[in-house]
């Protein structure tokens, strides 16, 4: 490969790293620095060009670390800013670059700011960092609003000196106030730190919900008002001052944006503003010809005025693993759907996931692929008295929660616990299936036709092939169950979401299939192949 190109993040395959959950190192059950930093050769044999952190902070860990104490310091379960600073190192020998998770929106109740802000009192200038509102009703005693939580439950909770304060998440996740100078100016000073210690790139966690109407008014779903704390047009102001910082790094800004319009979704790629965001839209559609092909025409079209990248998802730390959603009556996603015991065909479930590698990673564009999909994991079913999630608890039990898709991940299949931790060996902070030996990355690496071989083979190919990553596509007519497209140089993706064979288009090589192909030469239903023409 020759010298990287400044615009890597394009068409770069990014691995999603969940600290916790990845590699213990130290044998208390935890994941760690420590962890990552061993089983990194591990990751370059993968092919993967860069490797996102989820929240590593000093963190109480009511939200998985997404409740943030400290961005100057590392939770010291997982290790120190000095370890982290190796770890970005060794990372970048291996051609490996690191991109770290900022959580704008909110801090950690234990934050030093929350902290005074609650020691000061009402009226004080250490509450103006936040939303601290008097409540409404006769005494006080109703919240300012009637605004819903992402977790279900009241955005408001009171304090004993009669202030109210916001948290469109979990009361330990109080809403920081971005009309406040100081927040803005402590946000780019925290991206300069982690950038002054060779980050790549910075992931911006619900990138859509910082700017507040400041009136704090009631708004109900469905009756066409503007929503008071959804994408509101303060937001780009405060992007483009982010991204000003990320240029004078050549770091990247990757947003966490979760909205139904394509077009409100786009403005915030615009070339001042941020490089990329995650596309959610794609994660949540069924295994059905016409949707998916629906959500890559609408991905392309609304990202080419733009000019930014599509990106394409599968699977993150907050749903369900693709091996099990795709084995389910329901393909798509949504969290107002997930329950407990919902049936399962794993068997088809893989299938379809193993297609579904083939189809995202010959899109034009960059991938984000979360630990564990490569081994085909499936969701784990919590036992109700190990689930930690805080979503479980808020919905009062009705939502399983997240934490079947952060069970720690298998290394070695005869090792305890799977090769997860070292001596001592303690047990692991999620529980792991009584199967997850058979997922183990030493049995598949030893077998080319797992999961983890046909990601392997995939990946080299993308690296290797001039026609992967950004660029243009073009669609082929096919029967209605198949999606076929040509990528510039003559490279084939044909994926048959459908039950019966269908025939291959005229081509010259097979590359990489998902699957075999029938007696006939034909591509089986749930079964993906890249071909030269």
């Amino acid at each position: 490969m020759g010298q990287p190109s400044p615009a890597w993040w394009r068409s770069a395959v990014i691995y999603q790293v969940y600290v916790r959950s990845f590699a213990d190192g130290d044998g208390d059950g935890t994941g760690d620095l420590a962890g990552v930093r061993a089983r990194l050769p591990q990751l370059a044999e993968l092919g993967v060009d860069a490797l996102w952190f989820t929240p590593w902070y000093v963190s109480p860990l009511v939200d998985g670390g997404y409740d943030v104490a400290d961005y100057r310091a590392i939770d010291p379960a997982f290790g120190t800013v000095e370890e982290a600073e190796k770890l970005i190192s060794e990372a970048r020998e291996l051609g490996l670059r690191t991109i770290v998770d900022i959580v704008p929106n909110h801090v950690s109740d234990q934050h030093r700011w929350f902290q005074e802000a609650l020691a000061a009192g009402p009226g004080s200038p250490e509450r103006e960092r936040f939303h601290f509102r008097p409540g409404r009703g006769a005494h006080g005693e109703l919240p300012p609003n009637n605004w819903p939580s992402q977790f279900a439950g009241s955005t408001w909770t009171r304090l004993p000196d009669g202030d109210w304060y916001l948290h469109l998440f979990t009361p330990e996740q109080p809403d920081l106030n971005w009309a406040h100078p100081e927040v803005r100016a402590e946000h780019e000073s925290v991206l300069r730190f982690w950038f002054d210690r060779g980050v790549a790139g910075v992931r911006v966690d619900s990138a859509a919900l910082l700017a507040k109407d400041p009136l704090l008014p009631d708004h109900d779903e469905g009756s066409g008002a503007p929503n008071p704390y959804i994408d509101r047009n303060e937001l780009h102001d405060i992007y483009r001052s982010w991204r000003a910082v990320a240029d004078a790094y050549e770091g990247v800004l990757i947003g966490e944006l979760w909205l139904p319009e394509p077009e409100r979704f786009a403005r915030y790629l615009r070339p001042d503003e941020l490089h990329t965001a995650f596309n959610f839209d794609f994660l949540a559609r069924r295994w059905d010809p016409a949707e998916l092909r629906a959500s890559i025409e609408e991905t392309l079209a609304h990202h080419a005025p733009v000019q930014a990248p599509a990106t394409w998802v599968l699977c993150n730390h907050d749903v369900t693993r693709t091996v099990t959603r795709y084995g389910r009556a329901d393909t798509g996603f949504a969290f107002a759907t997930k329950r407990h015991g919902t049936p399962t065909d794993l068997a088809l479930g893989t299938r379809r996931a193993r297609a579904a590698a083939l189809l995202t990673l010959a899109l034009p564009g960059s991938v984000y692929l979360y630990q564990g999909e490569e081994l085909g994991l499936p969701e784990a079913e919590i036992p109700e008295g190990r689930v930690q999630d805080p979503m479980h608890f808020r919905s009062g039990g009705t939502d399983p929660g997240r934490d079947g898709c952060r069970v720690p991940l298998p290394w070695e299949a005869d090792a305890p616990h799977a090769g997860f931790g070292t001596w001592p060996y303690e047990e692991p902070w999620l529980p792991q299936p009584a199967d997850w030996p058979s997922y183990a990355v030493d049995r598949q690496a030893a077998d080319p036709d797992s999961m983890l071989g046909l990601y392997r083979a995939a990946l080299r190919l993308r690296r290797t092939e001039p026609e992967f990553g950004d660029g243009p596509l073009a669609w082929l007519e096919t029967a209605p169950e198949v999606l076929a497209f040509v990528r510039d140089g003559g490279l084939l993706c044909v994926v048959n979401v459908g039950r019966k064979p269908a025939e291959l288009p005229p081509h010259t090589a097979v590359l990489l299939t998902s699957g075999p192909l029938d007696e006939r030469g034909r591509l089986p239903g749930d079964t993906a192949a890249w071909l030269r023409a």
